[in-house]
């Protein structure tokens, strides 16, 4: 007992620490599931549409200006949103909307479409104009009698209603009637709260008007796949691949979840693997491979030396593009690091998919004690609501039948997988309600990095989960209630946590925000942000 107790705590002064500035020169850390995966962009009206990549589709502010101005450039069959040139949008030679109204305090916009609405657009605009013109006015009770008796009609009486009952300007309120207004088909009440919103929002304002900047776009998104005479594909250009990983590093520094996802999947590694000679761990998504630059470094320390390693790396060409090259690169780095610390190591590479990965692929062999890591990953494989195949639990039975000691799932705690477009908003706006709440105590909000991280690590996610349905839509998320059914259904059982885990990730909290907090429950380990869990750590034999 003694002994396994010294081989524990010599192994906790690396395994949970940041990486010595020895080892910072070979991994930066990366940011996997609310970064890894290009979101597409689709539509629930009249089926799925076949979409390109994530960067040929969606459509967002360059964040080389916080306070750029945006205009509309109209033919009669393009349309270009753009600030500095950034941003194309191509649609169908049909009458379109390209009043976009700007405010001095706003700096958001995109093209809407009326077309969809009425065949008269000069008709709908002048109609869109009366109707601004009572919301924006001086007294609420003074609606009735600003609106003209020849504008009538029921999209009218619905606009009418649901701004009487919000708030005024509450922006929260606004984007929920918007995305109800969307849900129901109410196009004209939608494309009204639109030209509201864009007057709301702003990329470098309070946490709730940088969201709904992206929510905004996510809603356009939504009426534009759709709409009979609106942009058909929005484009974007995607960040140089050094810019991405600069801001996926900026992310990992001013916010825990990633650290505590690594620590809490490292420390159940650790644990398992403590007494064991040849160690090979399988990640299913291993981005730029820096979870397991402390996890390295822990087993060099190891009374009586180090195991052998090999790590299958499992990634796809998304995170590849963040990387700069393939997962040689990776390889490169974890074997250089490895060879600094005397660890006897190996690197297997698998360049696919999660949902492609067959038993061939990782590399099995006997004689090694096998650990297999999903950490923000296995919300990206599609389930059976999307697929027949299900890969979702197919993984997990695959993974069962090579008998590891043991399996760690880090995911998001969200339910967008299976519900509805209306709920699903509902929770989208909630969570990253408190990922942006959490962000702003960290940086200022004209802080540029700021911008950057928000825009290209969480905005494409928003986007994705609210503009996007079938198989277009990669956010699926699972409450981790879900996710302990799946794993009982594949016959794992729980393995219990450390509690030097939980030690520890409350020693790095401290050096964050009192309003982050740590639960235990049920065998799992929750990081949340005041009432909202953020994320769920658990692992399974």
């Amino acid at each position: 007992m003694q002994a396994s107790r010294r081989r524990r705590t010599a192994m906790s002064n690396t395994l949970y620490c940041e990486p010595l500035q020895k080892a910072e020169a070979y991994c930066l850390p990366q940011f996997q599931t609310l970064d890894s995966h290009l979101s597409y962009i689709s539509g629930s009206h009249g089926g799925n549409h076949s979409l390109q990549t994530y960067r040929d589709r969606y459509c967002m502010l360059d964040s080389s200006s916080a306070t750029g101005n945006y205009a509309i450039y109209h033919s009669p069959s393009t349309t270009s949103f753009s600030s500095n040139g950034s941003t194309t949008c191509n649609q169908e030679s049909q009458p379109y909307l390209s009043d976009v109204r700007h405010s001095p305090e706003t700096n958001y916009g995109s093209p809407i479409s009326g077309s969809c609405i009425t065949d008269d657009v000069a008709d709908f605009m002048h109609k869109l104009k009366e109707l601004e013109t009572v919301m924006l006015g001086p007294e609420l009770e003074s609606y009735d009698n600003s609106l003209p008796s020849n504008i009538a009609s029921p999209e009218i009486d619905s606009w009418r209603q649901i701004m009487l009952a919000l708030p005024r300007r509450d922006l929260k309120q606004v984007l929920i009637a918007c995305a109800k207004a969307v849900s129901d088909a109410e196009l004209l009440t939608a494309q009204v709260l639109i030209s509201e919103l864009r007057q709301m929002v702003s990329v470098s304002g309070e946490p709730i008007q940088r969201l709904g900047a992206y929510i905004l776009e996510g809603l356009v998104a939504r009426l534009a796949a759709s709409g009979s005479s609106i942009c058909k594909s929005l484009r974007c250009k995607e960040p140089a691949s050094f810019e991405l990983l600069s801001y996926m590093h900026v992310l990992y520094e001013i916010c825990p979840y990633l650290k505590f996802g690594y620590m809490s999947a490292n420390g159940a590694i650790a644990e398992a693997m403590k007494d064991e000679n040849r160690v090979h761990i399988i990640d299913f998504q291993i981005a730029q491979g820096s979870q397991w630059v402390p996890m390295i470094q822990a087993f060099a320390a190891r009374p009586g030396g180090p195991p052998h390693i090999r790590i299958t790396g499992i990634d796809d060409s998304t995170s590849a593009y963040a990387r700069g090259g393939g997962l040689d690169i990776v390889g490169k780095r974890l074997s250089k690091l490895a060879k600094t610390f005397k660890v006897p190591f190996e690197f297997h590479p698998a360049a696919m998919s999660g949902c492609d990965v067959q038993l061939e692929n990782l590399g099995i062999q006997p004689g090694e004690a096998l650990a297999v890591n999903f950490a923000f990953t296995l919300h990206h494989m599609p389930d059976e609501s999307v697929s027949t195949v299900n890969h979702r639990d197919r993984l997990l039975r695959m993974v069962k039948n090579l008998s590891p000691k043991v399996v760690t799932l880090v995911e998001q705690e969200s339910n967008t997988n299976t519900a509805a477009f209306f709920p699903r908003f509902l929770e989208t706006l909630d969570y990253y309600s408190s990922m942006f709440e959490s962000i702003d105590m960290t940086l200022p909000r004209g802080h540029k990095e700021r911008i950057n991280v928000e825009q290209h690590c969480l905005a494409r996610d928003v986007v994705n989960i609210i503009a996007c349905e079938g198989i277009e839509r990669v956010e699926r998320h699972e409450l981790l209630g879900k996710w302990k059914s799946r794993f009982r259904m594949a016959g794992f059982s729980p393995y219990p946590l450390s509690s030097l885990v939980n030690a520890t990730i409350k020693t790095l909290l401290e050096s964050y925000s009192d309003k982050y907090r740590l639960e235990e429950r049920d065998g799992a380990l929750y990081l949340g942000w005041m009432n909202r869990d953020l994320v769920a750590s658990c692992a399974w034999k």
